[in-house]
C-alpha cells in the first residue's frame, strides 16, 4: 500500500504544485505550461527482471512512455534481446509433471552437460547465446564502421539504443525504449555476453570504442536539469547506486520505491535501508522513501497494476 501511495505521487506531480520560483523561465510561469512539467522517473532493475515474466512489464511501461530514464545491468539488456531470438525455458525438478516442482533444485552437473543454463527456476540452451552472438557480431562490424567514418565514439546508452533499432521487435524493451527516446544507461555492459561478443570482436577486428565518461555525463545531466524526481528499482548493485547517484547531484531524489531482499546488516548497497541514502543525499530529507522487503516478480507487477495500468492502456491477454 505505501508503494502504491508514493507511485501515485510521482506521477500526479507537476510543477503547479510549486510556487513559481522568482529566478523560473518566463514560458514556465504560465499554469498550462507548469502542468505539462511532470515528475522525471528513473527506473533500475537487476538482469533476472528481463530474463522472467516481469520483462513483459518493463516493456509495457516503456511502450507507453510511462518512464523517462532506465539503468539496467548486461544482462537486464542481452536477456531481453536473447528472448526475441529464442525462448527461456521454465525449469521443473519433477520428470511426471512438467511444470510441477521447483527448477531452483535441478543438479548443475547435469544442466552443464545437457547444454541448459540455469537463471533461477529457468532455463536457457547454450543455442540462444549461440544465435545471440551471430547476431550482435555483424552489428558490430556495422557500429565500428560507423564510428570510424563519423569518429564519434559509441557510449553504452547508444550502443543499447542501436540494439534495439536492429532488433526491430515490439516484444523487446529496448526496442521501445529506442522508438520513444526512453536513455538506457549501462555502467556494467561489459559484465554478461555483451561483454564477451566485445572481447571477441576486439580479437577479429579491434578498434569498436565505447565511452563511460560522456554516459555519467548524461545520466547526472539528467537529474540535475529534472524539475522533480522519481526512481523505482528492482534489486540492487550497480543499478540501484547508479540511479542513487545520479540524484545525488540534485540534492536527492524527492520520491523513491525500493524492491528487494536485500538486507542492511552486511554493510551493503543493495541491502541498504532508504535512510541510509538519505544520509548521503541521494534521498531527500522531506521524501518518504519506502522499501519492500519482497521478491520483485511478484510484487512488480501488482504495484505497476496498482499505479502506472490502473489508468493506463489494456492489454489482451494472450
Amino acid at each position: 500500500g505505501m508503494a502504491v501511495e508514493e507511485v501515485n505521487k510521482m506521477r500526479a506531480w507537476t510543477l503547479n504544485d510549486e510556487p513559481v520560483a522568482e529566478d523560473e523561465d518566463d514560458e514556465l510561469k504560465d499554469p498550462e505550461a507548469r502542468k505539462k512539467v511532470k515528475t522525471t522517473v528513473f527506473l533500475g532493475y537487476t538482469s533476472n527482471m528481463a530474463s522472467c515474466g516481469v520483462r513483459e512489464t518493463i516493456r509495457y511501461l516503456c511502450q507507453h512512455k510511462m518512464v523517462d530514464v532506465i539503468v539496467a545491468t548486461a544482462g537486464g539488456i542481452e536477456e531481453d534481446i536473447i528472448k526475441c531470438l529464442a525462448p527461456t525455458y521454465l525449469g521443473s525438478c519433477n520428470p511426471l509433471y512438467p511444470g510441477v516442482g521447483s527448477g531452483f533444485e535441478l543438479d548443475g552437473k547435469t544442466l552443464r552437460l545437457q547444454g541448459l543454463n540455469r537463471i533461477g527456476n529457468m532455463l536457457v540452451p547454450n543455442e540462444n547465446y549461440c544465435k545471440f552472438e551471430e547476431w550482435l557480431m555483424p552489428l558490430l562490424d556495422k557500429m565500428l564502421d560507423e564510428q570510424l567514418a563519423s569518429g564519434t565514439p559509441w557510449t553504452p546508452s547508444t550502443f543499447i539504443r542501436r540494439m534495439g533499432l536492429e532488433i526491430n521487435n515490439k516484444e523487446s524493451i529496448y526496442y521501445w525504449c529506442a522508438v520513444n527516446d526512453i536513455p538506457v544507461f549501462s555502467p556494467a555492459l561489459t559484465d554478461g555476453s555483451i561483454g564477451d561478443m566485445l572481447f571477441f570482436h576486439s580479437y577479429k577486428r579491434g578498434g569498436l570504442v565505447i565511452d563511460l565518461v560522456e554516459d555519467i555525463k548524461n545520466i547526472n545531466m539528467k537529474a540535475m536539469k529534472a524539475k522533480h524526481t522519481g526512481a523505482i528499482i528492482i534489486g540492487g548493485g550497480v543499478v540501484k547506486h547508479h540511479i542513487m547517484n545520479a540524484n545525488l547531484m540534485r540534492n536527492g531524489c524527492d520520491h523513491a520505491v525500493l524492491i528487494n531482499t536485500g538486507q542492511e546488516f552486511d554493510g551493503s548497497d543493495s541491502g541498504a535501508r532508504p535512510d541510509e541514502a538519505i544520509s548521503w543525499g541521494k534521498i531527500r530529507m522531506d521524501c518518504k522513501p519506502v522499501k519492500v522487503f519482497a521478491e520483485a516478480s511478484i510484487i512488480f507487477p501488482l504495484l505497476v497494476a496498482q499505479t502506472f495500468a490502473r489508468d493506463g492502456p489494456r492489454e489482451p491477454i494472450k
